[in-house]
């Protein structure tokens, strides 16, 4: 018995001292990647091993001129013949460093994860900081330059993916590098035509969930409204509290707040029951409560770490609107039209015209060619009301597909959905990397 014990521990320490030469030979193999540096190894419970580092880009894609900049990317390892998820990331990917990071794709197919950091946000930002050079073709082809890099090392298939922006990044992505990847992808992704699309209002007013839960928000923005002298006390007293500042009156945001609240209710998929009743005796504070949960001013205040964001949603990516319609009656504004620049841009960066051709170009090369592309997206979530799923016929297409979650909310993943389209889901992508 002892002797099996022995054997048994010569194994545990070879296949130790496996592990740790295999570490050494992947990291070396990371270091030697052109364009990489910094490469440090982080703490994971999901991969063999997981590294940051920072690779070389451009600044300007179109000339060498404008310099480089370092973009901050994580890498978790499974096996060097798995299939690889970059994941197009459209903000920061500090959430990379958690040793539990783990992307959905990566845990139904075992695959390797390539998380990479969008220009202009967190690690990743050029300096100077021109921001003539944030541009969704420059972040494509940072894209690109990650994809043939790596694609030294990760030697199995390739899946494109990303959540809201990150799956607005993946849709470009594939229509612009159509073959850097095998499969792609894309939750929640929104494809707006204009800073104020238009369509998300009318969703809002008309389509999403029942007639009588729309009434039942609509009258709570109104109780907010009437109640506003009051609130305004306890508004300010947060905003202090919190350091918040604004581009717009501390008046005007308050009103922001209530307009946006229909919007960021039913993206998150909040119960509308957790709306107090008009018919109860409730006090300022728990409308206040309620404002705050939903609504909250940190999303108006400025400078904001989404600023990168904004600029390109005035520039190209677009946004959408508010209707003055249900709080009329009690608001000084006049308009909302051009709120986004006014609210979260300095006056430097509101010369920028929005120009629609990248949302021209990604229908017409949805809507002609048949990538192994999945969309993904929420019943009640007034994205979707911009997203593909209005618009894009997969009937005479054999490969692309949309599914949509029955009362889904801007939180819609594969896992989440109901088991006949999560099986369906699950089996065509198998069958892509098969």
């Amino acid at each position: 018995m002892r002797r099996l014990h022995l054997s048994i521990a010569f194994l545990c320490l070879a296949s130790w001292l496996s592990a740790q030469t295999d570490s050494t030979r992947f990291m070396k193999q990371l270091c030697a990647l052109d364009c990489v540096s910094e490469v440090q190894p982080l703490e994971t419970t999901c991969f063999k091993e997981k590294y940051v580092l920072k690779m070389e880009q451009q600044v300007d894609w179109k000339t060498s001129a404008k310099g480089t900049f370092g973009e901050r990317i994580f890498v978790g390892m499974k096996g060097l013949d798995k299939p690889t998820v970059i994941v197009t990331e459209g903000y920061s990917a500090s959430y990379g460093l958690n040793p539990g990071y783990e992307e959905e794709l990566s845990r139904l197919f075992d695959a390797n994860v390539v998380l990479c950091e969008y220009r202009y946000f967190s690690q990743s930002v050029p300096v100077p900081t021109n921001w003539d050079y944030m541009t969704v073709d420059n972040s494509l082809a940072d894209y690109h330059h990650v994809r043939q890099v790596f694609g030294q090392l990760f030697k199995g298939k390739w899946i494109s993916t990303g959540i809201s922006k990150g799956g607005q990044t993946a849709m470009f992505y594939r229509a612009t590098y159509p073959d850097d990847v095998d499969v792609s992808v894309s939750y929640v992704a929104p494809l707006n035509r204009a800073v104020e699309d238009g369509r998300h209002e009318k969703f809002l007013a008309k389509k999403v969930g029942t007639k009588e839960e729309r009434k039942v928000i609509r009258q709570a923005m109104q109780e907010l409204m009437r109640r506003k002298p009051e609130l305004m006390k306890l508004f300010h007293a947060y905003c202090e509290e919190n350091d918040y500042q604004f581009l717009m009156s501390e008046e005007d945001v308050y009103d922001y707040c209530v307009l946006e609240f229909p919007f960021a209710l039913w993206q998150w998929g909040t119960p509308v029951s957790s709306i107090p009743e008009l018919t109860s005796d409730e006090d300022d504070e728990v409308w206040f409560d309620c404002l705050m949960k939903v609504s909250s001013p940190d999303y108006f205040a400025y400078p904001s770490q989404y600023m990168p964001f904004d600029v390109q949603a005035a520039k190209e990516l677009g946004y959408y609107g508010y209707s003055l319609k249900p709080i009329k009656k009690w608001t000084s504004l006049k308009s909302t039209k051009g709120y986004l620049k006014k609210m979260w841009l300095p006056d430097s960066l509101r010369k920028y015209d929005f120009d629609s051709a990248l949302y021209k170009r990604t229908v017409k090369y949805l809507k002609k060619e048949d990538p192994k592309h999945i969309f993904i997206y929420g019943e009640i979530d007034p994205w979707s009301s911009s997203g593909v799923c209005t618009w894009l016929n997969c009937k005479k297409k054999k490969n692309m597909r949309v599914y949509v979650q029955p009362r889904g909310s801007h939180k819609a993943r594969i896992n989440n959905m109901p088991e006949r389209m999560k099986t369906e889901i699950i089996n065509r992508l198998t069958n892509w990397l098969n």
